[in-house]
């Protein structure tokens, strides 16, 4: 409560305004232009600050609390909203919202024994281009009330998009391969030639994953053991995915995480802003890249 909205209590209790203001150390004829203001209701600049927040929680839910400053920032911009950054962080902070920021990883990439030589085909060269040179794929598992979910992906690392995953109560080979399945029905053509790259987790060492490549003529190619920078973008995948969609919540059943999970994937590539592509969503990128090319 302000100094001036103290003194119109007490005045309405009955206390000199001259006293009351001398408590609350504000001038009488600051006092009296402040209720002059009040009785002229809220100015311009106020209500369009209002309908500003009311915006910026809409997207903000829409979002499902995940949007810290910059993609709101970004996202006003694109609807056509001439907002400054600042202006925007200092609402945000003071409506309460703010973006969900990382935890602690887990680790996830377990040696294989089976000892192939297998290239790194990438070579860190992350950059967005063109789709379908190179794939990144990588295992998280997420705890529920009956035990882990396991989830592998499959990112096309030119345009960023969840061509594919599998979710499952185990860390078979198949957990991976069938991710690769969906990621090869989602393009619809052949893929020949594609890199499938990945960790040296042993799904992605093993004979059944080799065979499966050669079939689908997918190139493997993994980086080196215990070092994250190798893999990325898939990295950087399950950062996003656990801060938006899976911190703080508590799964009952792996159904209930599924559900979750397959509704996080669709806004990522439909409608989540992505800072590697100049701040479109994957799905918007591909499209603008073919249609370019």
């Amino acid at each position: 409560m302000s100094r001036y909205a103290c003194v119109a209590d007490q005045k309405a209790a009955g206390f000199p305004v001259t006293a009351a203001c001398e408590v609350a150390e504000v001038s009488t004829s600051g006092f009296y232009d402040w209720l002059k203001r009040e009785a002229a209701g809220p100015t311009a600049r106020e209500i369009a600050e209002a309908d500003l927040v009311e915006l910026i929680r809409e997207i903000f839910d829409a979002a499902d609390g995940n949007y810290g400053v910059p993609r709101m920032h970004r996202e006003l911009r694109s609807g056509g909203v001439i907002v400054n950054v600042k202006r925007v962080r200092r609402l945000m902070r003071l409506h309460g919202m703010a973006g969900r920021c990382i935890r602690r990883r887990v680790r996830t990439t377990f040696p294989g024994p089976d000892g192939f030589t297998i290239p790194d085909l990438v070579g860190r060269r992350f950059t967005p281009g063109a789709p379908d040179v190179a794939w990144g794929q990588d295992i998280t598992y997420i705890p529920t009330g009956e035990g882990w979910l396991y989830l592998a992906s499959v990112l096309d690392l030119g345009s960023r998009r969840l061509l594919g995953y599998s979710m499952a109560d185990h860390m078979r080979t198949e957990l991976v391969t069938n991710a690769l399945e969906m990621a090869i029905a989602a393009r619809g053509r052949k893929v020949a030639g594609v890199i499938a790259h990945a960790d040296r987790g042993s799904q992605y060492t093993s004979n059944d994953y080799l065979d499966f490549c050669q079939r689908h003529q997918l190139r493997p190619s993994v980086g080196r053991v215990a070092t994250c920078f190798d893999n990325a973008v898939a990295e950087s995948f399950w950062a996003s995915l656990k801060r938006e969609c899976l911190q703080d919540r508590v799964f009952a059943t792996r159904a209930e995480a599924r559900r979750k999970i397959f509704t996080w994937i669709n806004w990522y590539n439909t409608r989540r802003l992505h800072s590697s592509l100049d701040h479109v969503p994957p799905n918007t990128w591909e499209q603008q890249y073919l249609q370019a090319s």
